[in-house]
């Protein structure tokens, strides 16, 4: 297999064209590529479900809306912690229970005690389940045209209004992808 280019930390954008219900709209931030699979999480799919019915501790870190969001269609019963963490957050200075992803984003230790994360956290988003790809799945659904690779925002993570965030997303990027975010949900109504 040929080297794969990592993608840790960008955002997949599903094109208007991808087919599978599971990421109709779409927006995935990678927290893990290379030549082994792909994974992520759905950043705007929240779920009616509060954060504090399943982990009572996290839920006054947890940002608006304070649910847990379905994080793609692979293991719907575990669950995956991402937090931004504002600062200089490499090296003795991270926060322990967190490791950086990329930038200011990483995963959390949803097994530590939230008070070792309280005074460091800006933003905190729950995941039940992840989206999965094996070795190569990924590149070729690109290749296929099935997603839009761009560049992530601290913000993407903690959107208040993740219902939005494809749109949003799409709407500030420099070139013609900027366009896509006037796509009709039914083109057919057109």
């Amino acid at each position: 297999m040929t080297e794969v280019s990592s993608l840790t930390g960008r955002l997949l954008v599903a094109t208007p064209a991808l087919a599978d219900p599971n990421f109709d709209r779409a927006v995935v931030l990678l927290l893990d590529h290379d030549e082994e699979g792909s994974l992520g999480v759905v950043l705007n799919r929240p779920t009616p479900v509060d954060v504090g019915d399943i982990l009572e501790g996290w839920a006054a870190l947890a940002g608006e809306p304070g649910v847990v969001f379905q994080g793609g269609p692979v293991s719907l019963d575990s669950a995956l912690g991402v937090a931004v963490v504002p600062g200089e957050t490499d090296g003795p200075g991270a926060p322990l229970g967190w490791r950086r992803v990329h930038g200011a984003i990483g995963l959390v230790d949803l097994e530590a005690p939230p008070e070792l994360l309280a005074s460091a956290v800006g933003s905190l988003r729950i995941f039940a389940g992840y989206a999965g790809w094996g070795p190569g799945q990924l590149e070729d659904e690109l290749v296929e045209g099935a997603w839009y690779v761009v560049e992530s925002e601290p913000g993407d993570v903690s959107s208040p209004s993740p219902e939005r965030l494809w749109r949003e997303v799409l709407r500030r990027q420099r070139n013609e992808l900027a366009m896509v975010a006037t796509y009709p949900d039914d083109p057919s109504l057109n």
